[in-house]
């Protein structure tokens, strides 16, 4: 549990570094930089349970797999809708050019696909050395004691 919550919170501060970059290679302002990272995760954060939400009930309607996976593709395609949406509005406002919002709204979401992906890939052979290493000591403890961890041997 306390990995999954380090790695959510990795995952977002690379989503926020993403949109702090962006915005202040585009303005030259690393104060806005900072206002859109801060602005577009929260809304998204915000967001997203309630699109989820949405989107969960219309799938419960549906009753076949090929429905169930329409259903999921639609909802990928509106979450990346509304993704696109928010760092539109969230650059077009912190910069005040439509045009910088409509180039933050294509830009990021893109270095997001390419970016986080790396990111879990990470986390997940960060994980996998720690599995290894936990079995390990389990298993020397077993070869140590003759016994499993919290097992005792009766003599």
């Amino acid at each position: 549990m306390v990995r999954a919550a380090a790695k959510t919170t990795s995952r977002i501060a690379t989503h926020m570094a993403i949109a702090c970059a962006l915005t202040w290679l585009m303005t030259g302002s690393i104060a806005l930089g900072g206002l859109a990272a801060v602005i577009e995760p929260v809304l998204n954060v915000a967001l997203l349970p309630l699109h989820e939400k949405a989107w969960h009930a219309l799938a419960g309607l549906a009753r076949t797999a090929r429905a169930r996976m329409l259903a999921l593709a639609l909802e990928k395609l509106s979450q990346t809708g509304l993704h696109i949406v928010l760092a539109f509005g969230v650059m077009a406002w912190a910069s005040g050019s439509l045009a910088f919002g409509g180039l933050a709204a294509l830009i990021e979401p893109l270095l997001n696909v390419i970016v986080l992906p790396f990111h879990d890939r990470l986390w997940d052979r960060f994980g996998k050395v720690g599995r290894e290493e936990i079995e390990q000591d389990i298993q020397n403890d077993i070869e140590r004691n003759g016994a499993y961890p919290g097992q005792t041997l009766v003599a």
